[in-house]
């Protein structure tokens, strides 16, 4: 354990118990049926831990392919099909209930490798590298303000501590009462930062969560502030599958819940709901009508909008839970990603990701075959290279093919020797699925029970009372979905754990 971690420790910077799991039998003591709609992190979470209670879980997902936003499919190229993904994602440490259900296909979690260093480009300023921290807070944060070439002492010294206060003293309840109504760029503004430190070290911070600072919640980057740097002992490192989702997590998760009895049913998209005597029926558009005691809604924020729309029962099941439809099923700015299969390769110490800041569209930067096992293999063969370009939030009504182009160039203007790369392929595509969190969303937010009986929700935009975050909001939202049924049921609920619940100055903030 490294000092920083003694030392954190000691201040409570620790894993905490959220829910600690048990008070049940190992498995459902009658027949329990549940409907979980969407296969991705959320709703495959959740029906694994269900179905290893002995519930008959079935999870119906629209797409071909499990994952959402974490999916992978095969990519016909003309020399042979490769796998292509949604997206890159880092999992970090401090994703303890995602690793948990991550550890029932590897329990050494073996696939997942460590990436080293974090860096972030900028066409403007020297390269700022957020890796190699010390792993847990205040020791982290204290390196970081001494190494950082974005943030002096003298910048310190001019820095509105009072403004800057709410970054340290994360509390679940009072930091949303106090800035929710804020935007993340009002926040920044106040504390009086240059412009390149706040370019560096915050803007990109907030991109990362799908959305501009102008228009995210200063409370939610307060919020993620705190789960990603300074509450966690595990620190800004983390791991990334070296092969795509499908391989390392899809297909033996898959497995590993009809192993138990679930089964998944791919290409079968709800279309609503209605309430029977004996429970709920979910209805596919291929035909199909679902009977289930349980159903878990684990899809993004427009699909659930239109589900509960399509769904007549629901205005008299769960009111409150449609009345927060119309403002929750509005997503966050679109994002694009675009790989590229590519003749050459760009210079031997570029970081296998990297951040970007201040450029008009471009926001990281994935060499994949330096990442996973199918592309290392693939550049092998070519003596080429497969890179990823991604936009978290970039502008509406751009096609898919103009990002990828803008993007490409901006990242010449980086690494210039990328501007001569000949492109082979390329896959580009621009959505807008993922979940808003604009000033004074967390009054609508919904949370995982809604107000109809048997009725749940989980997914990245789903509200916890405990920081969480991204993948691992998904995977803590689906266990406390499924924890639910269980306990409704007499079966032992999956603990679930976080990370330090408030910030290390929490306490010694006077209340307003």
């Amino acid at each position: 354990m490294a000092l920083s971690q003694v030392v954190g420790r000691l201040l409570g910077v620790r894993q905490h118990q959220v829910d600690p799991g048990g008070g049940g039998a190992d498995r459902v003591p009658r027949p329990t049926a549940a409907v979980v709609v969407g296969g991705g992190i959320a709703g495959m979470s959740a029906a694994v831990v269900l179905a290893e209670r002995g519930v008959a879980v079935t999870v119906l997902e629209a797409a071909p392919t499990l994952g959402g936003r974490l999916g992978a499919w095969p990519e016909a190229l003309a020399d042979g099909d490769q796998r292509n993904e949604h997206g890159f994602h880092a999992f970090f440490r401090q994703y303890y209930n995602w690793r948990s259900i991550l550890r029932r296909v590897d329990p050494d979690l073996g696939f997942l490798k460590p990436i080293p260093g974090y860096p972030i480009l900028s066409a403007q300023w020297p390269t700022e590298e957020f890796g190699r921290l010390p792993p847990a807070p205040p020791a982290n944060l204290l390196a970081l303000l001494l190494r950082s070439p974005s943030l002096r002492l003298a910048d310190l010294r001019l820095m509105d501590r009072d403004a800057a206060l709410p970054l340290l003293s994360y509390d679940p309840v009072r930091t949303y009462a106090e800035l929710d109504d804020t935007t993340a760029d009002e926040l920044l503004a106040s504390l009086r930062l240059p412009d390149r430190a706040r370019a560096m070290l915050f803007e990109v911070f907030s991109h990362s969560f799908f959305n501009h600072e102008a228009e995210m919640s200063a409370a939610e980057m307060v919020a993620q502030f705190h789960f990603y740097l300074l509450g966690n002992p595990e620190g800004l490192a983390f791991d990334c599958p070296d092969e795509d989702y499908a391989t390392a997590i899809w297909e033996p998760l898959t497995r590993h819940l009809e192993k138990h009895g679930g089964r998944v049913l791919t290409g079968s998209t709800a279309t609503g709901l209605r309430r029977a005597a004996d429970g709920w029926r979910v209805a596919t558009a291929d035909g199909g009508n679902h009977a289930a005691g349980h159903v878990i809604l684990a899809v993004d924020p427009p699909a659930l909008a239109a589900l509960v729309g399509a769904s007549p029962d629901l205005a008299e099941q769960a009111p409150d839970l449609v009345a927060r439809m119309p403002a929750f099923g509005r997503p966050g700015p679109p994002y694009a990603v675009a790989r590229y299969w590519c003749d050459g390769d760009v210079a031997a110490g570029r970081a296998v990701f990297s951040g970007v800041s201040r450029q008009p569209t471009l926001d990281s930067v994935t060499l994949y075959h330096r990442l996973e096992n199918e592309s290392r293999r693939w550049a092998r063969r070519s003596g080429g290279s497969v890179i990823e370009l991604h936009a978290y939030a970039c502008e509406p009504g751009v096609p898919a093919e103009e990002l990828a182009e803008r993007m490409r160039r901006e990242l010449g203007a980086l690494w210039p020797e990328a501007a001569g790369l000949r492109v082979r392929e390329l896959r580009a595509r621009v959505q807008a699925q993922a979940p808003a969190f604009t000033p004074g969303s967390h009054a609508w937010r919904p949370g995982v029970r809604t107000d109809a009986t048997g009725l749940y929700l989980a997914g990245d935009g789903i509200s916890t009372e405990f920081p969480s975050a991204l993948m691992e909001r998904s995977a803590a939202t689906g266990i406390i979905a499924a924890n639910h049924i269980l306990r409704a049921e007499g079966g032992a609920a999956e603990p679930v754990r976080s990370i330090r619940p408030r910030g290390l100055l929490a306490g010694r903030r006077q209340p307003k």
